[in-house]
């Protein structure tokens, strides 16, 4: 098997390693710079301590009109914004969303056409300019956006993404100090996020030994460090784990793909608005039983890993135990999603191929839907 694998053009990662920024600047001599962050950042101090210095030597411009798993709308008045800004460098500071826009604002405004042009399902144009230069600092160690060349946006019913090497940053900062401050119930979502990467990599049809040992690397860092993250921010131990076990199951997911599980959340964050990682978590478990007599041998892998001996529990107990015990809802009833949804979410979730074909096990529309009733139901 002949097998591509590629990454941003340079990566910091460590405690600290923010400090590199200045250094980055001062080699790509920007004259203005757009700042893509979240109002939350900028309220508890974020923006001001880590980017404050930029003011002395830059003309900075910080654009906080950021949602949660943005939609269309969002993303095209950014792009609005930018192309009238007169930016020569995007800084994305944030969770996934805040990524995935600065991606967009970096690169769409130097091409014709709006973002919508350019969707993975319905666009009919090809980015043709690469764009500015783009530095990604994530706040949360979940998403994996700084190290793809992937940008998502939420439709009416489901999402879509825009795809291309012009998306992949140019540096990725990923400094786990910037991800003290956020709470629990994020830091558990997020870090339910970065296992799934991870683990839907290593079982994609697509996986390879290199992409093998980054995912099985990613599982056993955020295997043993994501309770205590949650639990105590302060660690710094737990939350470094946490930031390289992000970085190295996007870097796997991104050269291997994922599957099913995010086919499925992709409808629940457009449909319902549930974040991504906390999409991903409630369908993590019954997606991994519903797919496992065609990856068995690595599933228990993974189990094995992650402390689980698959001997005395079945996969759908295993996955279950680890999303409660982060404190996350475990089926789609404690999340208020009526039953009678669920084959709205099939119909948009059938659309997903790009994700779907990577699934080691091919998930029709009748297996969605049971996927979904499973979720429903819980154990």
């Amino acid at each position: 098997m002949i097998a591509t694998l590629r990454f941003p053009k340079r990566s910091y990662t460590g405690w600290g390693s923010i400090e590199k920024l200045i250094n980055e600047l001062q080699e790509l001599k920007p004259e203005k710079i757009l700042i893509v962050t979240d109002e939350t950042l900028v309220k508890i101090g974020m923006v001001d301590r880590f980017l404050s210095p930029l003011n002395e030597n830059y003309q900075v411009r910080v654009y906080t009109d950021v949602e949660p798993e943005p939609s269309l709308a969002c993303a095209e008045k950014l792009v609005d914004f930018t192309r009238n800004g007169g930016f020569d460098l995007v800084i994305g500071l944030g969770g996934g969303s805040a990524l995935d826009l600065a991606k967009l604002a970096a690169v769409i405004p130097k091409n014709d056409g709006n973002v919508t042009d350019y969707l993975n399902l319905t666009g009919k144009r090809q980015l043709k300019n690469q764009g500015v230069p783009k530095i990604l600092l994530p706040t949360t160690s979940g998403t994996g956006s700084e190290v793809t060349d992937i940008a998502v946006v939420s439709l009416e019913g489901t999402k879509d993404v825009v795809t291309h090497d012009f998306l992949l940053a140019d540096i990725a900062i990923v400094d786990p100090q910037l991800t003290v401050s956020v709470p629990k119930r994020i830091t558990a979502a997020t870090g339910i996020d970065a296992l799934t990467h991870a683990v839907e990599a290593y079982l994609s049809i697509n996986a390879n030994e290199a992409t093998d040992a980054l995912a099985i690397k990613a599982v056993e860092l955020i295997g043993s460090s994501l309770k205590q993250a949650v639990e105590n921010g302060e660690n710094q131990e737990a939350r470094t784990a946490m930031s390289y076990g992000s970085y190295l199951a996007g870097l796997a997911f991104f050269n291997a793909g994922v599957a099913g599980v995010h086919a499925l959340a992709y409808p629940l964050g457009s449909q319902f608005k549930l974040p991504h990682g906390e999409s991903n978590a409630v369908l993590l478990p019954y997606v991994m039983d519903y797919i496992s007599s065609s990856c068995s041998e690595k599933l228990t892998a993974v189990c094995d890993i992650l402390g689980m001996k698959w001997s005395e529990q079945d996969y759908l107990e295993i996955f279950y135990k680890l999303v409660e015990d982060v404190g996350l809802p475990t089926t789609l009833k404690e999340y208020g999603i009526p039953e009678a949804a669920l084959s709205s979410l099939t119909e948009d979730a059938i659309k997903q191929k790009r994700l779907l074909a990577r699934s080691p096990k091919p998930l029709h529309k009748e297996d969605i839907y049971q996927i979904y009733q499973m979720a429903y139901n819980g154990l």
